[in-house]
C-alpha cells in the first residue's frame, strides 16, 4: 500500500535526512516543504491550516494594490511545522508572492523534500502564473513539484482542465489538484502527494 504522510516511517525520513536531505546549517536546512506562488493564491492559509504550531507570518500592509487587491502580503516568508506519526518534524515555508522578493526562493527551496506551486484559479491569467512559476523553479530546485489551484469556485465558468490541457502540451507529468487552501484535508492532499513520491523512490 502506498505510504502517506499518516504512516510515513520513520525509518523512511531517516533515510531522507542520512541521503540528499541532510542539511545542518540554519533552521531553514532541514526537512521543509515549500509553498510558492503569486500573491493571494493562498500560500499564507494553506501554511495556516496545516501548522501543528502557530504560524511565523511576516505579512505587511499591501502596497502593491495594483497587483492584488489583498491587504495584506507576505514580504520575507511564512512559516509553519506539521508533526508526522513518529513525531518527524516538517517545516513549512512560504515564499513572498511579489517577485521584488523572489531572491529568497531558491534559498528556501534548497533541500526541500519538495515545492508546492500554488495557482489563483479567478487570476486574470493564471496559465501565465503556472508558467511563470515553473520556468523558475526548473532554474532553481531539480526536485518534486505538486500544484494546487485555488479560488476555483470564484470562477466556475472556466475550466480546470485548462490546467491539465496546458501541462500536457509542454510535457509535463504533474500532479495538480483544485484545493481550498482553508481545508486542512485540502492541502494535506499536496503535502501526501509529495510524500507518497519519497516512498516510490526509496
Amino acid at each position: 500500500m502506498m505510504c502517506t504522510r499518516r504512516c510515513l516511517t520513520v525509518s523512511l525520513v531517516k533515510d531522507i535526512v542520512i541521503g540528499q536531505y541532510y542539511e545542518k546549517v540554519c533552521f531553514m536546512q532541514r526537512l521543509k516543504i515549500v509553498f510558492s506562488g503569486p500573491m493571494g493564491a493562498g500560500k499564507t492559509q494553506a501554511i495556516a491550516s496545516l501548522s501543528d504550531i502557530p504560524v511565523v507570518s511576516t505579512e505587511v500592509k499591501n502596497t502593491d494594490l495594483h497587483t492584488h487587491s489583498k491587504a495584506l502580503t507576505t514580504v520575507g516568508m511564512d512559516y509553519g511545522e506539521l508533526t508526522l506519526d513518529g513525531g518527524v518534524s516538517i517545516g513549512l515555508y512560504g515564499t513572498p508572492g511579489q517577485e521584488r522578493f523572489n531572491f529568497i526562493w531558491p534559498i528556501l527551496a534548497q533541500g526541500a523534500l519538495g515545492v508546492i506551486i500554488l495557482i489563483d484559479h479567478s487570476a486574470e491569467d493564471p496559465i501565465a502564473d503556472l508558467s511563470n512559476y515553473l520556468a523558475t523553479f526548473s532554474k532553481i530546485y531539480n526536485g518534486r513539484l505538486v500544484i494546487g489551484v485555488s479560488q476555483v469556485d470564484k470562477m466556475p465558468e472556466r475550466d480546470f482542465a485548462i490546467y491539465r490541457d496546458w501541462l500536457a502540451a509542454q510535457q509535463k507529468n504533474l500532479p495538480i489538484f483544485p484545493v481550498d487552501m482553508r481545508q486542512r484535508d485540502d492541502v494535506l492532499l499536496l503535502v501526501d502527494t509529495i510524500i507518497a513520491s519519497l516512498e516510490l523512490e526509496s
